[in-house]
């Protein structure tokens, strides 16, 4: 029986798990992305998940028959790397992935993508449907989305492609987003900048409010927890609620999904809050068919268990395409 592995590659942590040839999993290893000093030391990390995950399972790195990888980005993928991450210190400027775990485990079947068509392959590999036409949205510290068209993933002709939080949903632009552009999705709606937008927005009209605005810890959390009993708080949502429903609208309108899947912290977390509105209000901003909008069937394991499947179905998260 051939054994497979996937790799998720966070800002915060490393995932690696090892599967059989139903995409079960045998084991896995959790470590943290190292912070520095250069990107060779975040290659080593990943390789020693892998190392770790294949002991943990009983086999060698040169028993895995193939492997993907969900990263953070943005990617290169002729070459095989993350280039000039922005959620990692700037003396990371290059990251090393596919002919490293290529070199590890003995085979060249390594599949390299971005987390969220990572997230994408999972939910088609592992769905009920294997829908030929979906998407997988997450909304969390960012925001992005991998889409399925026609059976195909689209990745884009460097890796990129999906990059739904940077769409301009705003035209007034009166929230920057974190690359530096206004009035993107992600500036109004990831779990960093609501506590941001928030706070913006009280600024405009200080009305009372019982969010805690000016301490530290202010979060995004406080404003679902406050939601439906304080009035500000429920404005700011209602407006964030607003928002991703046109960033919905327009992938749905692009891209023609039969199922999008929602998954990321700020919606598994608050899954009726974030889930429920967009349902609620997309019949009035979508001329053509509504797509199924559901909460991700995987959880916090979407990037690795997508990588896994990604190294079942050359990429594609096909079933008909596994071995």
């Amino acid at each position: 029986m051939g054994t497979y592995a996937g790799v998720d590659l966070g800002a915060t942590h490393i995932r690696a798990i090892i599967g059989d040839e139903s995409g079960t999993p045998i084991s896995s290893y959790k470590t943290e992305t190292p912070r520095g000093p250069n990107g060779i030391a975040v290659t080593e990390a990943v390789l020693d998940a892998l190392r770790e995950a294949c002991a943990a399972a009983d086999i060698e790195p040169t028993d895995v028959v193939a492997a993907g990888i969900g990263s953070f980005g943005p990617l290169d993928l002729a070459e095989g790397i993350v280039e000039n991450p922005a959620n990692l210190p700037d003396t990371i400027d290059r990251i090393p992935l596919t002919g490293p775990v290529e070199n590890l485990l003995g085979t060249s079947r390594v599949y390299l993508h971005n987390d969220a068509n990572a997230g994408a392959i999972g939910e088609r590999f592992y769905a009920d449907r294997n829908p030929d036409d979906m998407i997988y949205l997450t909304i969390s510290s960012g925001v992005g989305a991998g889409v399925v068209v026609d059976g195909n993933v689209l990745s884009g002709w460097d890796g990129n492609a999906g990059e739904v939080g940077h769409l301009t949903i705003d035209p007034h632009g009166f929230m920057t987003c974190g690359c530096g552009h206004d009035g993107h999705w992600e500036a109004y709606c990831s779990g960093e900048n609501i506590p941001r937008y928030a706070t913006q927005l009280h600024r405009e009209d200080p009305v009372e409010t019982a969010l805690p605005l000016d301490t530290e810890g202010f979060s995004a959390a406080d404003v679902f927890e406050y939601a439906g009993e304080d009035d500000f708080a429920s404005h700011v949502l209602d407006q964030v609620c607003h928002w991703n429903a046109i960033g919905v609208a327009n992938m749905v309108h692009s891209y023609a999904p039969l199922v999008i899947y929602v998954g990321g912290a700020v919606a598994m977390n608050n899954p009726e809050q974030v889930l429920d509105p967009i349902r609620n209000r997309l019949d009035d901003m979508v001329m053509s068919n509504i797509p199924d909008i559901q909460l991700t069937n995987l959880g916090d394991d979407v990037g690795v268990r997508g990588a896994l499947a990604s190294a079942l179905t050359e990429g594609t998260g096909d079933p008909s395409k596994g071995v």
